[in-house]
């Protein structure tokens, strides 16, 4: 689907998936680790644009993916079928802060 910015430019929509969580027992380092040595298994799924992971300044238990893709329809097919093979790296132990984790979709319609 092709839609116009305020300048006229087309932009392709993308389907974006934001995952909010907070680290309970202080393994923080060994989140932000395990996103630095992940082993890439999203990558070569269909319709992925790309993954960003961000850690909020003022609470740094605090963490933030992003994915994006070309549409809804492949991040559902990923989820469906590939989701936990991607979950091998988090630490163990690992321990989140109850009701921390969100997970909320967009589309991008302008950049």
């Amino acid at each position: 689907m092709q839609i116009f910015c305020a300048m006229g430019a087309s932009k392709l929509l993308m389907f974006v998936v934001t995952s909010k969580f907070t680290v309970a027992n202080g393994m923080a380092a060994e989140v932000r680790q395990a996103f630095l040595q992940r082993p890439h298994l999203v990558d070569g799924a269909p319709g992925f644009v790309r993954i960003e992971v961000w850690n909020a300044h003022e609470q740094r238990d605090e963490f933030f993916l992003v994915t994006y893709w070309a549409d809804e329809g492949s991040f559902q097919h990923w989820h469906r079928n590939h989701r936990h093979a991607s979950h091998a790296g988090i630490p163990k132990g690992l321990k989140l802060v109850p009701g921390s984790a969100q997970v909320r979709f967009f589309d991008q319609f302008c950049d």
